[in-house]
C-alpha cells in the first residue's frame, strides 16, 4: 500500500472570481462586460456569503483541506486604498476552515486583478511587480497560522490572457481558438504564453516569495498548468522546445521554492508541428479535452524532474463531465497514477481536487467539475456522490 506522507492533504478547490460573485472591481467582470458571446459571473454561486456551508459539506465528508483564494481587486479596490473589511472577511476564512478541521491553502491571486492596475499597463507596466508586492504585504498581516500559500495561480495561462488583452491579439486569439484547425472538427489549441510574459510574472512571484518568507511562517509557491505533454516519435526535440514556452520556464521559477502546485487534467501529444489538437471521441469532456486521468502521473513526474524535487502539492485535478459517475472514475483512476509516483519516490504532499463547487468556468457555466452541485437560483447546494466518494478515500488514505 502506498505510503503517503503524514498530514497528507485531502482536499477541494476553488477560486475567488468564479464562486464569491459580484467581483466589480476586477479586469475580469470588465472582459465579461465587453467581450462577445462571454456569459457573465454574476452572484456566481454566492460563496462571498455562504463560505461556512461550502467548508462544512466538505469536511463532514472526510475531506481535510480546502483550498481558496484571496480577491485583490476587494483588497484594493483603487490602487494604496487597502479594504480592512476585505482583509477581515478572509481572515474569517481562514478561521472558519480551520474551525472545520479544514487546513487552509490560500491563492493571493487567480488570474483576476483590480480593474485601475489592468487599465494602467497591468503586468506589464514598470510598477506592475512594486504593486504586487503592495497587496502581497497587506496580506501578510492576515495569514498568520496558514501553512501553505500560492502566490500565482497558473502563471503559463495568465501569460496567455495578458498576451490576449490587447484588442488586436485578442481578436486573432479568439478567431484561433473558436475555429476549427481541421477537418474532422478536432478541438484547436490555446495561443502559446508569451515568455516575455512569464519571466515578468515569474519576477513578481520571486518578489512575493520573499515577501512571504519575511513576514510568515507559511510556505510558498505558485501553481502551474501542467499539459502532460508527450512526444509522437522522433519529435523528442519538438517536444523540448514546446513544453519550455508552455510548462518548463514556470517550472524552472519554481526552483527554491517550498512547493510547486501541480495542476492537470488531460494529455496532449506533441508532433513535427506542435501540440495535436484533441480528436473529438464521446469520452472528451465537457471542455473538450480528452479523457486522460493518466495525465496526473505524466505531470507529477516531469514537475519533480524539472524543479529538481521541490516538493508537489496537487492543487487542481478533475474533469468537465455532467455524469457524477465518469468523474468518480476519472478521480479513482488518477489517484492510481498519483500513488504510482509517490511509490516511485515523488514527494506529494496533498491531492486538492478541481472543484469544490459546479461554478463560473471563465465565461461559460456549462463545464461542471464540481463534487457540489449548486441551484444558480438559490443557491441551494447539493452534494453529488463523487464528494462521498472522496471523502472515504480520504479517510482511509487509499483507494
Amino acid at each position: 500500500m502506498t505510503r503517503l506522507t503524514p498530514g497528507f492533504l485531502w482536499g477541494a478547490a476553488t477560486a475567488p472570481h468564479q464562486v464569491e460573485g459580484n467581483n466589480v472591481n476586477s479586469d475580469w467582470w470588465q472582459r465579461e462586460l465587453r467581450t462577445p458571446g462571454m456569459e457573465r459571473s454574476g452572484d456566481a454561486v454566492d460563496s462571498y456569503h455562504r463560505y461556512a456551508e461550502d467548508m462544512r459539506l466538505l469536511a463532514e465528508a472526510g475531506l481535510t483541506s480546502y483550498r481558496f483564494g484571496i480577491e485583490w481587486a476587494r483588497v484594493e479596490p483603487d490602487e494604496g486604498q487597502i479594504s480592512r473589511a476585505a482583509l477581515a472577511h478572509y481572515r474569517r476564512m481562514i478561521d472558519t476552515a480551520a474551525g472545520f478541521g479544514l487546513t487552509p491553502v490560500v491563492t493571493l491571486h487567480h488570474f483576476t486583478a483590480p480593474r485601475w492596475f489592468a487599465e494602467d499597463e497591468g503586468w506589464l507596466g514598470p510598477k506592475a511587480i512594486g504593486r504586487f508586492g503592495t497587496y502581497v504585504q497587506a496580506v501578510t498581516g492576515i495569514l498568520g497560522g496558514v501553512e501553505w500559500v500560492c502566490t500565482m495561480n497558473e502563471p503559463n495561462m495568465l501569460a496567455i490572457m495578458v498576451w490576449m488583452s490587447d484588442p488586436v491579439r485578442s481578436a486573432e486569439a479568439r478567431k484561433l481558438m473558436l475555429t476549427p484547425t481541421v477537418a474532422d472538427g478536432r478541438y484547436p489549441v490555446l495561443p502559446d504564453p508569451d515568455p516575455e510574459v512569464g519571466l515578468r510574472l515569474a519576477e513578481a512571484h520571486h518578489a512575493a516569495r520573499e515577501i512571504l518568507k519575511r513576514e510568515t511562517d507559511a510556505k510558498a509557491g505558485w501553481t502551474v498548468a501542467n499539459h502532460a505533454l508527450t512526444a509522437t516519435p522522433g519529435n523528442e526535440a519538438k517536444l523540448r522546445e514546446v513544453r519550455y514556452v508552455k510548462e518548463d520556464l514556470y517550472l524552472e521559477a519554481a526552483r527554491g521554492d517550498d512547493f510547486i502546485g501541480v495542476q492537470s487534467y488531460s494529455s496532449q501529444a506533441v508532433d513535427q508541428n506542435g501540440v495535436v489538437p484533441h480528436p473529438s471521441a464521446p469520452d472528451n469532456t465537457l471542455t473538450g479535452n480528452a479523457y486522460r486521468p493518466d495525465a496526473i502521473g505524466i505531470a507529477l513526474r516531469h514537475t519533480w524532474e524539472v524543479t529538481g524535487g521541490v516538493p508537489i502539492l496537487v492543487t487542481e485535478n478533475g474533469i468537465a463531465t455532467a455524469d457524477d459517475t465518469q468523474r468518480i472514475a476519472y478521480t479513482s483512476q488518477a489517484l492510481r497514477h498519483l500513488f504510482a509516483a509517490v511509490d516511485d519516490g515523488i514527494d506529494v504532499r496533498g491531492y486538492l481536487h478541481w472543484s469544490a463547487l459546479d461554478n463560473f468556468e471563465w465565461g461559460h457555466w456549462k463545464p461542471t467539475f464540481g463534487l457540489i452541485a449548486v441551484d444558480r437560483e438559490t443557491f441551494e447546494r447539493q452534494p453529488k456522490p463523487s464528494l462521498a466518494w472522496l471523502g472515504e478515500v480520504a479517510r482511509r488514505g487509499h483507494l
